[in-house]
């Protein structure tokens, strides 16, 4: 298994229209919208880079929202030298040791007739070149206040359980599994959880808790052989569900439950949800909304 011990790359992808950001996402990509003060594809980055991955591949959209990302992750000699002449350093610094962590790639997705999760990683398939990589969405966020990288944690569990294949799941009650996309599995003898099937938002789900897709899977170099004969979903998407789950049915895939809380950033009220989740973290107090003033 190539790569099995060391995971060097990951692909995030950034390359959504927003429209649940609309009118916003029409000018703002939403992996850029800020959780406190950094916007939330840092946040993935950095869980990449505490997983050791040094090469990164951000696939964008074409236009505006392409190039906020680029810009970002692309340093900027005379910004930092604005920034140490007013003796500001230390808040570049910040983006200093990002841009030093991890050699960035960036890579657009055209806006053609192929839509959908798995699209990043299809034009992501040079950049992978035959090696395992972190595959992730860089709208949805791991909060873990006691420190830790899930990310680090997936590649270790990955590892010990000798899968060619690992995907996260977060778990919530079963009574809230008809919003998300379940993972179904099952045990091998050595008790470790394999993925058997995963089900869009099913309709009755009896156990009370679920474990969800959440969008991060760390994956063989031979993944990108699915994508190549992976076919268009009926809502007219290239689902990665579905060539995770194709790829299941060749090979075990393991399910590790994250420790972080996990939060989708890819809609108002998640972002807003991890905002507050971000500032209890950091024990910042929010002030308490003022009433209307009496007429």
């Amino acid at each position: 298994m190539k790569g099995a011990q060391v995971v060097d790359k990951a692909v995030i992808a950034v390359a959504g229209y927003g429209s649940r950001f609309f009118p916003i996402g029409k000018s703002v990509n939403k992996c850029m919208l800020p959780i406190l003060n950094r916007p939330v594809v840092e946040l993935a980055v950095a869980d990449c880079l505490a997983a050791g991955v040094r090469q990164i591949a951000l696939v964008t959209a074409p236009g505006e929202t392409g190039r906020q990302v680029r810009h970002y992750f692309s340093h900027d000699p005379d910004l930092e030298a604005h920034f140490t002449e007013r003796g500001w350093q230390a808040k570049y610094e910040i983006l200093a040791d990002l841009h030093r962590g991890a050699e960035f790639t960036f890579l657009e997705q055209p806006r053609d007739d192929r839509y959908g999760t798995a699209v990043p990683a299809m034009v992501a398939s040079t950049f992978i070149d035959g090696d395992d990589f972190l595959f992730l969405a860089g709208d949805d966020l791991l909060l873990r206040p006691g420190g830790g990288s899930d990310l680090a944690d997936l590649v270790a569990e990955r590892r010990h359980a000798g899968t060619p294949a690992a995907i996260a799941a977060a778990t919530v009650p079963g009574t809230d599994a008809g919003r998300y996309g379940i993972l179904v599995t099952r045990h091998d003898e050595h008790g470790n959880r394999l993925l058997e099937a995963i089900v869009e938002k099913p309709e009755h789900h009896r156990d009370p808790v679920a474990h969800i897709n959440i969008s991060r899977a760390l994956l063989p170099g031979d993944f990108t052989d699915y994508l190549d004969t992976l076919k268009c979903a009926a809502n007219g998407e290239y689902q990665s569900t579905d060539a995770i789950e194709d790829y299941a049915r060749d090979h075990d895939v393991l399910v590790h439950p994250v420790a972080g809380q996990y939060h989708d950033c890819g809609n108002t009220a998640g972002w807003l949800a991890a905002n507050l989740a971000a500032a209890h973290a950091q024990g910042i107090t929010l002030p308490a909304p003022s009433g209307l003033a009496s007429t």
